[in-house]
């Protein structure tokens, strides 16, 4: 008989084994064996709750990006100036939760999976929607009309960090990110403060 209230503990075991499993291989090339055992249940209850590996990994993303959304929001908490709010942006992505081994390995690998993948592909544009929407709200007292442009720049900028992460290895150095992103910040909107 099954016990009462294990499966959403299960789907999270599920989720984050999976989150380890591709960070451990740097690719989505894992098996829902492999991220059975880890997260210490058999492949048929994975199945079970899943149907499948996409649906795993596909629980992986949202998970992802449901930690990035909680820690901007955390972030942005009692911040009021647009400057202040792009700060807790930068700060948010990059994260000692966001910017780690295996999440970073996973946003590599969910990259490569959304070129294939309808549903990979689906939740990297929404990201990347709610990311560009946010910088351009906040650049857009700063810079004006290049707030587009500068959100634009400034995505392309953390992404960057992520895929030089992802194929230098070792221990990310999240704070030398939000340093390098915040100092481009500073400089775009003392250049237009300058015009």
């Amino acid at each position: 008989m099954p016990k009462l209230g294990m499966e959403p503990l299960r789907r999270k075991a599920l989720v984050n084994a999976a989150i380890s499993e591709i960070g451990l291989r740097g690719s989505l090339d894992v098996t829902v064996t492999q991220i059975a055992k880890r997260a210490g249940v058999s492949s048929a209850l994975a199945h079970h709750y899943f149907g499948s590996k996409e649906n795993i990994l596909t629980a992986a993303m949202r998970c992802i990006l449901a930690m990035l959304a909680d820690d901007l929001r955390e972030a942005q908490a009692g911040k009021h100036t647009p400057v202040e709010r792009l700060h807790a942006i930068v700060e948010a992505s990059f994260s000692e939760r966001n910017f780690r081994p295996d999440v970073i390995a996973a946003w590599l690998a969910f990259y490569v999976s959304a070129q294939t993948s309808e549903d990979a592909h689906r939740l990297l544009k929404v990201y990347h929607h709610r990311l560009r929407s946010n910088l351009r709200h906040e650049l857009r007292p700063l810079v004006g009309a290049d707030a587009v442009r500068a959100a634009e720049t400034i995505a392309a900028l953390i992404d960057g960090f992520y895929i030089r992460q992802a194929l230098r290895g070792g221990a990310p150095d999240g704070r030398a990110a939000i340093e390098a992103t915040l100092a481009f910040i500073n400089d775009l909107i003392a250049q237009d403060i300058a015009k």
